[in-house]
């Protein structure tokens, strides 16, 4: 998976802060789908490699609970960890004991759960 990532970083649209970033979102049939940031003159509207992975898989037919692990890499040394925003999203696909597999390019790899990622979740138990 390694690999695959470093080769995505190249793919990434990040000319305002030069801060590359990938994903694999894997499914529990095996299947991947692949993403990078993407970013805008106008910040907002710019997207994650995260959430661009996940929303690919939904745009494919895949419903929440279809999610088994998430890779992302940083092209820098520091292992970079997901934003508040994506960690959201990946809360309301993935089940909470899935994996997020943090990496840099140099392989240095942090693995966190989702529970461990979003300790005090704003969920659908929230909204009733």
């Amino acid at each position: 998976m390694e690999e695959k990532l470093k080769k995505l970083l190249n793919n990434s649209y990040s000319p305002y802060s030069n801060f590359k970033v990938s994903s694999i979102v894997v499914m529990k049939d095996g299947k991947e789908f692949t993403g990078v940031n993407v970013e805008n003159a106008s910040y907002g509207a710019g997207i994650c490699a995260e959430r661009n992975a996940i929303i690919q898989a939904i745009a494919n037919g895949y419903k929440k609970g279809d999610f088994e692990k998430l890779y992302v890499m940083c092209d820098n040394d520091k292992i970079g960890m997901s934003c508040m925003i994506c960690r959201q999203v990946m809360l309301e696909f993935f089940e909470k004991d899935k994996q997020v597999i943090c990496m840099n390019p140099k392989g240095e790899t942090e693995i966190h759960t989702i529970e461990e990622l979003c300790p005090y979740p704003f969920d659908e138990e929230d909204l009733k």
